[in-house]
């Protein structure tokens, strides 16, 4: 007796429509675009060079005082001192410096005294 020994193939139809429906879940589940903060670049060295810039520089020291370019000013009258600087240019951008190892909750109230006296860019400087 002679046995007829046939090729065994595997149905691959079920594979196949397993890996259509895992291709139609992918198109369809995007993964959402994550939205960081708005921030924006400083301008270029040929820009920068036109325009003169007068930029303010307030720095917290450790023993709470604060200089306003250099200059010594008491917490109180930080406030009225930037309206005086900034009545036609509350656009202008002015800079917050604080040591290292200050609390930033010194360095906090600064920026919010700058955002009382109606200035909306305040950017941070390293010692």
């Amino acid at each position: 007796m002679a046995m007829v020994t046939g090729k065994v193939e595997m149905n691959v139809t079920p594979l196949i429509d397993v890996l259509l429906v895992l291709l139609i879940i992918f198109l369809v589940i995007q993964p959402t675009p994550s939205h960081g903060l708005k921030a924006e670049a400083p301008p270029s060295d040929k820009n920068a060079s036109a325009t003169p810039r007068d930029d303010i520089v307030i720095t917290v020291l450790h023993d709470h005082t604060v200089l306003l370019n250099q200059e010594p000013v008491e917490l109180g009258g930080l406030e009225v001192r930037l309206h005086e600087l900034f009545k036609n240019a509350v656009h202008h951008v002015i800079f917050v410096r604080g040591g290292k190892d200050l609390d930033f909750e010194d360095v906090a109230h600064v920026i919010d005294i700058a955002r009382g006296a109606g200035l909306e860019k305040v950017a941070l400087m390293p010692e």
